[in-house]
């Protein structure tokens, strides 16, 4: 896939100001004020590094429209909480039928949507960024951004797991977004 051009050089910047409109929406009253401020850590350390970076290396549409989506999955779910995104609700009057009634979920699955997307949206960009440093040949270079995006995924578990024991109560739990599944401590 070709990297970002001069023909393609305004899709960057555009899918950041639709990103950043949404985000903006998103931020006016979200439903816990102080997970909505813990979740954007994560934009706000990724998005200037972005904006940053973007004068040396350009990544393919296809990773940037990878970030896009799972950065507007990360905005819903910081909103309403990953626990609370009303997916359910947008469903029955989307399709007029519920979506965890058709798949037999007990609870609301939005954060595994988001896990799930968080792979499957930024392997790409994982790939890319990987073949910035590595001369290997793609099956390499993919294996290790499957490597990459799994370490990635599972010290933002720990991170998330050691803020819920630091903050506690509603907050942690909101910010872990048990939705159910039980919490043990160690």
């Amino acid at each position: 896939m070709p990297k970002v051009g001069d023909q393609h050089s305004r899709w960057p910047p555009r899918l950041l100001a639709v990103y950043l409109l949404a985000w903006l929406a998103l931020a006016i009253a979200p439903k816990y004020r102080a997970d909505w401020l813990l979740e954007n850590v994560l934009v706000f350390v990724t998005l200037p590094l972005l904006i940053w970076g973007y004068r040396w290396v350009r990544f393919t549409m296809l990773s940037y429209l990878g970030l896009f989506v799972f950065l507007l999955l990360h905005a819903l779910g910081a909103h309403y909480t990953y626990a609370e995104v009303p997916y359910e609700a947008w469903s029955q009057a989307l399709f007029g039928a519920s979506i965890n009634e058709v798949l037999g979920f007990e609870r609301n699955h939005f954060d595994r949507l988001v896990h799930f997307g968080f792979g499957l949206l930024l392997l790409p960009l994982a790939v890319e960024l990987l073949a910035l440093k590595l001369s290997a040949s793609v099956v390499i270079l993919r294996l290790l951004a499957v490597g990459l995006v799994l370490a990635c995924s599972a010290l933002y578990e720990l991170i998330e797991w050691a803020a819920a024991l630091v903050f506690g109560g509603e907050l942690g739990m909101a910010y872990l977004g048990t939705q159910g599944d039980e919490l043990q401590s160690v």
